[in-house]
């Protein structure tokens, strides 16, 4: 890997996950060394004290972190995202959860939800390269195609129909 290339890489984790990510990150931590980590509040904060290394923490999950990562990755300032969530455990941000997952989807982020996933994600020769998923281009979803509503030809008339 060039030691210019620098990888951005959110790591969340619900409460009853944060275990497993931690054990995930101590058997990785070299590698993690080497990028810029963020995380959410709790899961920042227990990384940081058991890596010891520098990791950005936004606001616990519930409380804005899922949405301010969520940003990040539609900004494009987010690379990976390592998101142990607990579909065994209802949570009271769940619409956050929903958002954060979809936003990593629509702008193509690759995310690792197990450590299975992480794994494969973390030994791919591809992550200590400088590949770059292609984002996707998102325009204004329909109107902005040529077509302005106000000039859209009118609807039929309901009376008109045959019957």
């Amino acid at each position: 890997m060039d030691s210019e290339h620098h990888m951005n890489i959110a790591l969340v984790a619900h409460d009853n996950k944060k275990m497993d990510l931690l054990a995930w990150a101590k058997f990785n931590r070299e590698t993690l060394a080497r990028h810029h980590l963020c995380a959410t509040g709790t899961t920042g904060a227990m990384l940081q004290d058991e890596l010891g290394l520098e990791i950005t923490q936004f606001l616990s999950g519930p409380v804005g972190g899922d949405q301010q990562i969520g940003a990040r990755i539609a900004e494009g300032g987010i690379d990976l995202l390592i998101f142990f969530w607990d579909p065994l455990e209802p949570q009271p941000h769940d619409p956050d959860v929903k958002a954060l997952l979809r936003l990593g989807v629509v702008w193509n982020t690759p995310m690792a939800c197990n450590t299975a996933t992480a794994d494969m994600v973390i030994s791919s020769p591809l992550f200590d390269s400088d590949y770059l998923p292609v984002r996707p281009e998102i325009g204004d979803r329909g109107w902005a195609h040529g077509s302005d509503p106000q000039s859209a030809p009118p609807s039929p008339d309901p009376s008109s129909r045959p019957d």
